[in-house]
């Protein structure tokens, strides 16, 4: 019996392409039929960039636009600072589409449209319940279900932010990646392949307005343009794509993973403040590495208590920079402006990916 993935996000994939070069044969289960958009900032810093190549993508390849400077506004304040890193953006629908062509291309069975139940352990084994009504049994789960739950193994953290994206039309700073601090939260706004822009937030539910940004895209750039002088100008230039923005609820931003029987990987086993953009090489390595441990036979629960330990410095770091932006944005941009060399260092050591 092979390893089943549930799930076809980075995590999942990376974790099919490295256990079928292992000689495993894993079967990925993505509940879309097609390949879609998710809410995600798409950032890609460096470590994501090398665990792409390692696993056979070009990012120059598949259309990603460089990004070298990132941009800080909150009121009337703003900042600058030339990134220590090279990064790009690349939408995640085309990212995941061409992880999952490699998934294939290494010897993983990746069947889409496939919604998965419920999982439960039965003994030594896993029994995965398909909505279909089949069940399949399998001695290794991996769970790659991003930000969404699945019935019978919800993270122990069930509560947190609103995150919201949505295509905008318009010119933007190129080679930039603009973080706008708006009430509730902040958002990221950065050039898209298409000549366009995506706006992503993570907000709190409970701040005035984000009830409405989540509701419609419109009500978004108007939240998100209030909270600064730099938001608004460039902004005013921007028009959606969709009416009502991509919504996901209850993302526990800082949270980490510490015991399961299944391999939890990306969103499912650590999830970093948006802030810092590295979300999609953190599911990526822990794909490769829940892929190794498989393998190997290490103990699930053994991955994610090694797993917590490796990223605990960073995400602490980040999760600290998070609350800053928060509670004092005025002083976190005021401290990147006087203090870029520092700024630069932090950003490198919340590289957790």
């Amino acid at each position: 019996m092979s390893t089943v993935i549930v799930g076809g996000g980075p995590g999942g994939a990376a974790a099919a392409i490295w256990l079928a070069r292992g000689g495993a044969h894993p079967l990925l289960l993505e509940r879309d039929a097609v390949v879609t958009e998710k809410v995600c900032g798409e950032f890609l810093a460096a470590d994501a960039a090398q665990r792409l190549d390692a696993l056979g993508l070009d990012l120059a390849a598949l259309g990603a636009v460089p990004i070298r400077r990132a941009i800080f506004a909150a009121g009337g304040w703003q900042a600058e600072m030339r990134l220590p890193f090279a990064a790009w953006g690349l939408p995640r629908a085309t990212l995941d589409a061409a992880l999952l062509e490699a998934a294939r291309a290494a010897g993983a069975e990746v069947v889409l449209g496939m919604h998965v139940r419920d999982a439960a352990q039965k003994g030594h084994l896993w029994r995965v319940r398909l909505d279909s009504g089949e069940a399949i049994e399998t001695p290794s789960l991996v769970l790659a279900t991003g930000k969404h739950e699945l019935r019978g193994l919800r993270r122990s953290a069930q509560h947190g932010a609103i995150g919201v994206k949505v295509p905008l039309r318009g010119p933007v700073p190129e080679a930039a990646i603009l973080l706008l601090v708006c009430e509730g939260g902040y958002a990221g706004l950065q050039h898209r392949p298409d000549g366009g822009a995506n706006l992503c937030a993570a907000l709190d539910p409970r701040a005035p307005g984000v009830t409405e940004a989540a509701r419609s895209s419109t009500a978004l750039m108007a939240h998100v343009a209030r909270g600064s002088a730099l938001a608004e100008r460039v902004l005013a230039g921007l028009t959606p794509t969709i009416q009502r923005p991509l919504t996901i609820a209850g993302v526990p931003y800082g949270h980490v993973e510490r015991g399961c029987n299944a391999f939890r990987v990306g969103d499912q086993a650590s999830v970093i403040p948006s802030f810092c953009g590295d979300g999609v090489a953190m599911a990526l390595a822990s794909g490769e590495v829940a892929a190794m441990a498989a393998i190997h036979g290490i103990a699930p629960r053994r991955f994610q208590a090694e797993w917590a330990t490796r990223i605990k410095s960073g995400m602490r770091l980040a999760s600290w920079i998070s609350g800053l932006t928060g509670h004092s944005p005025r002083l976190l941009v005021a401290g990147i402006a006087a203090a870029p060399r520092v700024a630069a260092f932090v950003a490198q050591r919340t590289r957790l990916g």
